[in-house]
């Protein structure tokens, strides 16, 4: 058990500290059980940028700009800041929007999702077993072979130049806010203090880039490997968010009236199952891509970038759920997402080692 805490205690302070930081950022100001959503939060900043009209969501979101940030510094402290890219990058962008497609219909990425579970909604617990669900199949895949191709060398301004040009545009939407796009009302117009979610994001992005915090690749690791320190990452962000939750009387453990919520079991389900499988094809959560992009991966760079496309889709094309529920359209992009990831594990799944 010694040696267990010796090797993962850096997971561990990750997952507490990341579950202080969401219940510290919604007592702020940002939406109910939302402190920390990485689908959420591009799907805003995509509307703060124009890619959609949907105005109850459009606010350029700090805590991904710190995420961002934090991630680079830590990655140049460590000399961990590496260009590099080349595997699949279409197909890539393409996943990444499937897997804000899966998001949009549960309301949340993985990590929004433990940390509903935190404040005491039962749907994403539904959510967890299709996640998890989600990831078997695409287990199965990689113990086939599955692989989208290798990566490859490229130089710093490749490794630099998504994260610099987001820090820059955010920089853009404080001296200039009249050329972005703000909610006024609906989850959009709750927020904390920019300087205040951009600490965070900093803090969380330095300690995810050191971790290695993955909320699929925990459940990965434990399923090909027995491995459960990444595991334990995610139970932490929920100790810490029930911890915080109680303490300021905001623990409410029910199905109905959550914040940001639906009750569509099934739908919450099939939506993260749809993330958990196209995360596993990926190699990483919301969380882990965006940590990587920050540290000059330009394909997760690209994948980052096909979430914001995705997000745009979702609310242009009436996609993505609400608080009433899921729509038709929504319904009907995500069984294509599963035959689309489906159609992807097949074709890269090396016939030799099946």
């Amino acid at each position: 058990m010694k040696n267990w805490f010796s090797r993962n205690w850096k997971i561990l302070v990750t997952g507490l500290v990341i579950g202080a930081a969401a219940v510290w950022l919604t007592a702020l100001g940002n939406p109910g059980n939302m402190g920390f959503c990485i689908a959420c939060f591009l799907r805003d900043t995509s509307g703060a940028l124009g890619l959609h009209g949907a105005g109850t969501v459009q606010y350029f979101r700090p805590e991904i700009v710190g995420i961002l940030a934090g991630a680079a510094v830590a990655a140049i402290a460590a000399k961990e800041f590496k260009g590099r890219g080349g595997s699949s990058p279409a197909l890539r962008f393409l996943l990444g929007g499937f897997v804000m497609v899966g998001a949009l219909m549960f309301l949340g990425c993985p990590l929004r999702m433990v940390i509903r579970i935190g404040g005491g909604d039962l749907n994403a617990l539904v959510g967890l077993v299709g996640f998890i669900a989600g990831i078997l199949v695409g287990v199965v895949f990689l113990k086939k072979g599955f692989t989208l191709g290798r990566a490859y060398r490229q130089g710093a301004a490749e490794a630099a130049a998504f994260p610099l040009a987001y820090i820059l545009l955010f920089v853009l939407s404080l001296a200039a806010p009249a050329l972005f796009k703000l909610s006024t009302e609906g989850p959009g117009s709750l927020r904390a203090a920019w300087a205040a979610a951009l600490l965070a994001g900093l803090v969380v992005g330095v300690l995810c880039q050191r971790s290695r915090m993955c909320m699929v690749g925990g459940i990965r690791n434990a399923v090909l490997f027995q491995d459960f320190g990444l595991v334990a990452g995610f139970v932490a962000v929920i100790v810490a968010v029930l911890v915080g939750n109680a303490a300021l009387g905001k623990l409410a453990f029910g199905f109905a009236d959550q914040p940001v919520a639906h009750t569509d079991g099934l739908w919450n389900f099939l939506g993260m199952a749809l993330v958990g499988w196209a995360s596993v094809l990926l190699g990483g959560c919301p969380l882990r891509q965006l940590v990587l992009a920050g540290q000059g991966d330009s394909d997760s760079a690209v994948t980052v970038l096909g979430m914001m496309a995705g997000a745009a889709f979702c609310h242009n094309f009436g996609l993505a759920s609400s608080a009433a529920g899921p729509t038709a359209n929504g319904k009907v992009a995500v069984i294509v997402g599963f035959v689309v990831a489906l159609i992807i594990s097949l074709l890269y799944t090396r016939r030799s080692n099946s």
